[in-house]
């Protein structure tokens, strides 16, 4: 029986692409697949799935091309390298293009599901000795402009995290951001969850604390 979560795989080896459709099958609602670079992302764009497995090495500029130009149209999308290759530069690559997550094909198929729902909740995953990479990349940025609380938030989940802060209702932050007042509570609901907070208040304190309003 699959759960609601949809996902989409991207890689250019059809024989790797039928064996992780026939793993997921089962789990996961699979809106479709792509090769390339470009039909990826138009595919993407057009499914909206929830989370994109993503190679690296494809033809037509790789997993970073897909990565920037979808989360350039629709950021709430969410982005997961699955790839041969485990070097730091792909590795870092990657999760600069909004990748949530990096993780081997070694990996088990009990660890990809697990992966998959963590990062649709908005977690990083990666594979063990892979977050050292990433953890040295940004080893230069200030400790100050490092929040690993709000680096749970997606975009959207900020967004509207800064609307709450300035006091707007669900309302008015749904007509600012062209979606339903019901799509604004389910995202307070998550923002709620992932900070374990309880009410609007609390969250307004934390977000004013970060200075976020």
């Amino acid at each position: 029986m699959t759960d609601e979560l949809r996902v989409f795989i991207v890689d250019d080896h059809e024989l790797f692409r039928a064996g992780v459709r026939a793993q997921l099958d089962e789990h996961f609602d699979i809106v479709g697949e792509a090769d390339e670079a470009e039909a990826a992302v138009e595919l993407i764009l057009e499914r909206r799935p929830d989370v994109v497995l993503l190679d690296v090495h494809l033809p037509g500029g790789g997993g970073r091309r897909v990565a920037d130009e979808v989360h350039r149209t629709d950021p709430e999308i969410t982005l997961l390298a699955l790839s041969v290759s485990d070097s730091p530069e792909d590795v870092v690559s990657v999760i600069r293009a909004g990748a949530r997550g990096y993780l081997t094909k070694t990996v088990s198929t009990e660890e990809l599901i697990d992966a998959i729902r963590r990062v649709s909740e908005g977690f990083a995953v990666f594979s063990p000795r892979l977050a050292g990479f990433v953890l040295e990349a940004f080893a230069n940025v200030d400790v100050a402009e490092v929040d690993p609380e709000l680096d749970q938030l997606t975009p959207r989940e900020r967004e509207v995290l800064q609307h709450i802060a300035r006091g707007y209702t669900y309302k008015e932050i749904a007509n600012q951001l062209y979606v339903s007042p019901k799509t604004v509570e389910s995202h307070v609901s998550k923002v709620l969850r992932k900070l374990q907070l309880s009410n609007r208040a609390e969250l307004t304190k934390w977000a004013i604390d970060r200075r976020l309003a």
